[in-house]
């Protein structure tokens, strides 16, 4: 049967904004969730998120009037005008924060996640590489793939490179810890099926690749550009190591891509509740290896931890930090209301001596889970192996453990059925922190009792608020858009209530930016008022003067 004629210009797109990660060879993905930003838009434009009902927990309500009055008091004495963190409020604590993003009053994040988990669920279906592999020339030859590149640095940073990418296959890092999903091909696989199919002769469709540098603000057209109009069959989005970058698309100019990325991530200015994305990108891609796996119940010997506790204490001995730990901990029974029986309560750190430092304080009124990796090592017979950086490699970000422990411990933390509590030295909830509450909410989403009851505390001690916020300076960390003048100085110590998805912008309430990333946002053409906000005229101008940055690279020529 002969093949039909090559088709006009325009190519069917099913692949993604987001980019494929790997180690030491280059590994391509059919698109994943951030090809749902264009598959939505194939299919003419995504619908906005429904009015998600409000959550039927009543966690926020349980943790405004546990509040001890010690704490009401403290918090009144630092709003510089309004008493109840309304009205005449200049500023506003963590706490206040906190309720305001993750309270019960905006909604359900388990509803928006379960949206989310369909989109995801389809798009596999339709573009996983089983079918895509078995599609005929005239259809294979349309196809756009999504490439990406990474090193084996922090596993935080890591993985968000891994879940921007989010359809994984071949080596990438970490592969004798974590197991991917086989939605995806390799490069390799890419450029036999090219030439097989005879995509560049018939179709005059050569395998090239463009590259888009988030990282750089000037070679990065995530704001500017309808990547819906490129035409390269190859896309590597370069420079995301956090949640922030590909939610970059929620400001892009053209109607279509922000659309497409508010189905994704929730409407921007909404009061409903934003989708816990990453959970559920995580959910339908990775998995422990059947190694870790082993540990993680060697570590469990059969329990469920009720809730995690994740502290990042690079090293340091902080007495203070370990008792607004232990307090929020307390905080997060009493919001779950476990008070008939002593909770099993998981830890995990950076810094190991610290979690026999703060068992002690735990077990007064809880059981602790852990893992004792010199002991696993000794007893289980299990042989951990794989390619091991020295421990002096980025020692500060993974702590004196050997690397496959962290990853024991992300599962096993993330294994929580209720609630995760995070603290830190200096800055909270970093991206591994982030990660292991959104996993531990996914596992609970769609399951009863309802997945809505999850909670996300963040911790912080007094002396880290002596200036407000103004030390969670990580470009990355969930508290950094909170960290402008919005932010009380001279706060107690907070147990706040925690958004899943970390936030990129500042359009929330008490959102706030430091003088940092005004100057930052500048280079990417977006001007920002002391409270955050977007000048959408002159980014609008900025982009309609600005040609696009194209930087084009053969694959056929790479090793």
């Amino acid at each position: 049967m002969p093949l039909p004629p090559p088709p006009a210009v325009r190519w069917r797109r099913a692949r993604a904004l987001l980019r494929l990660v790997l180690r030491d060879t280059l590994v391509a993905a059919v698109c994943a969730a951030a090809v749902l930003l264009l598959l939505i838009h194939d299919h003419g434009g995504p619908k906005p998120p429904d009015a998600e009902p409000s959550s039927t927990s009543s966690h926020a309500v349980a943790f405004s009037e546990e509040l001890p009055a010690t704490t009401q008091h403290s918090e009144e004495a630092v709003l510089g005008g309004g008493g109840d963190g309304g009205g005449g409020a200049t500023c506003a604590t963590v706490e206040m924060m906190g309720e305001e993003a993750a309270g019960a009053g905006g909604g359900s994040p388990e509803a928006a996640s379960l949206r989310v988990r369909e989109l995801i669920r389809r798009h596999f279906e339709l573009h996983g590489a089983s079918r895509v592999r078995m599609l005929p020339t005239h259809e294979f030859c349309k196809q756009g793939f999504v490439l990406g590149k990474a090193s084996e640095a922090g596993l935080g940073n890591e993985m968000y490179k891994i879940l921007t990418a989010a359809a994984l296959m071949g080596s990438y890092p970490f592969g004798e810890y974590i197991s991917y999903t086989n939605h995806s091909f390799t490069i390799q696989e890419i450029k036999h099926l090219w030439r097989k199919h005879r995509c560049a002769k018939i179709y005059g469709r050569d395998l090239n690749m463009r590259v888009d540098n988030f990282g750089n603000p000037y070679e990065t057209n995530v704001l500017c550009s309808d990547w819906n109009s490129w035409k390269d069959p190859v896309i590597w989005f370069d420079g995301t190591i956090d949640a922030v970058g590909i939610q970059f698309f929620l400001k892009n100019v053209h109607p279509g891509m922000k659309a497409s990325a508010s189905s994704l991530f929730g409407l921007p200015y909404s009061l409903h509740a934003r989708p816990n994305t990453f959970g559920e990108l995580m959910r339908a891609i990775i998995s422990p290896s059947g190694t870790v796996q082993e540990a993680v119940d060697w570590a469990l010997k059969g329990t469920k931890p009720d809730i995690a506790l994740h502290m990042r204490m690079r090293t340091q001995r902080s007495y203070r930090a370990r008792q607004a730990a232990v307090s929020c901990i307390k905080r997060a029974l009493q919001i779950l209301h476990i008070n008939n029986r002593r909770p099993w309560v998981a830890l995990v750190s950076d810094t190991p001596s610290f979690i026999q430092e703060i068992i002690s304080d735990i077990s007064e009124f809880g059981e602790v889970i852990y893992f004792d990796y010199e002991l696993f090592a000794k007893r289980s017979g299990i042989e951990m192996f794989g390619n091991e950086m020295p421990l002096d490699f980025r020692s500060r970000d993974w702590g004196p453990a050997p690397r496959w422990a962290a990853f024991v411990d992300f599962f096993l933390a993330s294994r929580a059925r209720y609630a995760v509590v995070t603290g830190a030295h200096r800055r909270v909830g970093t991206t591994y922190a982030q990660l292991i509450a959104a996993l531990a909410a996914t596992n609970r989403h769609g399951q009863e009792p309802s997945g809505s009851n999850f909670t996300f505390l963040s911790s912080f001690r007094s002396n880290l608020l002596v200036d407000g916020l103004s030390t969670q300076v990580g470009w990355g960390h969930i508290w950094n858009r909170y960290a402008g003048p919005l932010s009380c100085q001279g706060q107690p110590d907070q147990c706040a209530l925690t958004p899943l998805l970390p936030p990129a912008w500042w359009d929330r309430q008490w959102q706030s930016p430091i003088p940092r990333d005004v100057r930052r946002l500048l280079q990417y053409g977006v001007r920002l008022s002391k409270a955050g906000e977007v000048d959408e005229r002159r980014l609008l101008s900025y982009c309609r003067s600005r040609k696009d940055h194209v930087k084009i690279v053969e694959l056929e020529e790479m090793s």
